[in-house]
């Protein structure tokens, strides 16, 4: 059987137990490009299956032959790079070079991080008179979103990997092909039957079943704020932990010190990659009184750059969520300064690159995740309005903080409610710890804090 046409559990492909199937459809011409199983509550019950049944010996398996199980992993996707950005491409509609780039190349680099951290990581240490061993917590049952399908796979089925744990992947309906390639690879690099599975399926039936199963042990769920709420309450019932990686609405807070200019240049562009479908996306540009104009003038310039570079959002019930925020920001008396409604395309789930000035902090499109190539920009009077301004929303996942010296920028960063602030345009780190404040999510992902989340702690005393 090929690989799209099932689900992969306990080292083979199989079809749904019921038979049915979900259209995969491309958001750039709205065209059904392939068609996947399903799955149900009884796929997952035997994927979950699988899982525990293999649990006992990936976790016995020594970490140097998990890294190299991993290394294998990575080395497949390697060689698969540019069936990976073209597969993305197909199903979300991103621009192929930045697939390319980012959804293929990224989680390349993350799953070598974690290669190196099975070989490396100190699974026991001495405490005084005892010996502390970290093991693995058990069955982990993977929930992943539609924005970034393998990055988001691949950092939470990677560390599970290193920890000794196996997995159970439900990634989301939009985007299952990328899904399927993963699959295909982890098998290519000899990674024994049953220690990762996937089921695809919709969120309500194959996520929630997986979800409650009680053979699960972690659940580690990215997606929204208000799914993300309804599994932390299923698995507090079951005392059941949860990793959550949620919502965002970060901000971009340029200090008079700045270069305006590369600020707002670089701002823009973080909000359009991925048509804004970024949950650490810096929705929210806070500029001083006196640079407010020219900062908008300057949006406005660089904003226009991306009618033609940036790709559908990624499905009409999406689009009109966009749109809907779009018709709300101006209803609340935001200023329309680029983009809007209109789009130049007759197919496709597009969205303008879209530019509001004076947003206040109160106004929804200041306050809830848009998740589309929107931006707002707001006025501050100094730093301490500023700092309340950035802190005002119930996230607190990323942001970014400029200044002319690196020092000024550090001070007023140590000030965000949020778990990664990116100074004067810093790059982006696989092995840094990547998580939210408030109500962005619970734990972390990514490096030596993300493979923690998939280890159990024993204290031996002598």
């Amino acid at each position: 059987m090929k690989a799209h046409d099932g689900m992969y559990i306990d080292g083979a492909w199989r079809p749904a137990a019921s038979g049915e199937t979900i259209d995969v459809v491309n958001p750039a011409d709205e065209q059904v490009i392939d068609r996947v199983p399903a799955g149900t509550a009884e796929d997952i019950d035997t994927a979950v299956r699988a899982a525990r049944a293999a649990l006992p010996g990936w976790a016995a398996t020594p970490p140097a032959e998990r890294a190299a199980r991993l290394t294998a992993l990575r080395d497949v996707l390697v060689t698969r790079r540019d069936e990976i950005a073209e597969t993305v491409t197909a199903e979300l509609g991103s621009p192929l070079a930045f697939s390319r780039a980012v959804h293929a190349d990224v989680p390349i680099a993350v799953a070598g991080s974690y290669a190196e951290l099975a070989a490396t990581h100190a699974f026991e240490e001495k405490v005084g008179n005892s010996t502390v061993h970290q093991e693995p917590i058990g069955v982990v049952g993977a929930i992943t979103p539609w924005n970034y399908p393998l990055h988001q796979i691949v950092a939470k089925v990677a560390p599970a990997l290193a920890a000794g744990c196996t997995v159970v992947l439900k990634p989301a309906e939009d985007t299952p092909l990328t899904a399927q390639l993963f699959a295909e690879a982890v098998d290519e690099a000899g990674i024994p039957a049953g220690v990762f599975n996937l089921v695809t399926g919709r969120g309500p039936i194959a996520g929630q079943a997986l979800a409650e199963h009680p053979g699960v042990d972690l659940v580690s769920f990215t997606g929204s704020t208000a799914v993300g709420r309804q599994i932390g309450a299923t698995a507090g019932a079951a005392i059941k932990k949860v990793a959550l990686e949620l919502g965002g609405k970060s901000a971009n807070v340029i200090l008079p010190s700045a270069d305006l200019a590369k600020a707002v240049n670089v701002g823009v562009a973080n909000v359009m990659s991925n048509s804004g479908q970024t949950c650490s996306a810096w929705t929210r540009m806070l500029v001083h009184r006196d640079q407010y104009d020219e900062a908008v003038q300057l949006a406005v310039t660089a904003a226009a750059k991306y009618g033609d570079r940036i790709g559908p959002v990624v499905n009409a019930k999406q689009q009109a969520r966009v749109r809907s925020y779009i018709e709300k920001g101006v209803s609340e008396g935001a200023r329309l300064v680029a983009g809007g409604l209109e789009t130049p395309y007759e197919q496709g789930y597009f969205i303008a690159p879209t530019v509001f000035a004076d947003v206040t902090p109160d106004m929804t499109i200041a306050q809830e995740e848009i998740f589309g190539p929107v931006l707002s920009i707001l006025r501050y009077d100094d730093e301490d309005d500023a700092a309340r301004i950035a802190n005002g929303t119930v996230y607190g996942l990323a942001g970014a903080v400029w200044a002319g010296a690196e020092a000024e920028a550090v001070t007023f960063a140590r000030r965000l409610e949020t778990g990664q602030v990116d100074i004067n345009g810093g790059r982006f780190n696989p092995r840094a710890p990547f998580g939210g404040y408030k109500q962005s999510g619970v734990g972390r992902e990514l490096g030596a804090h993300g493979l923690s989340e998939y280890l159990q702690t024993k204290s031996l005393q002598f």
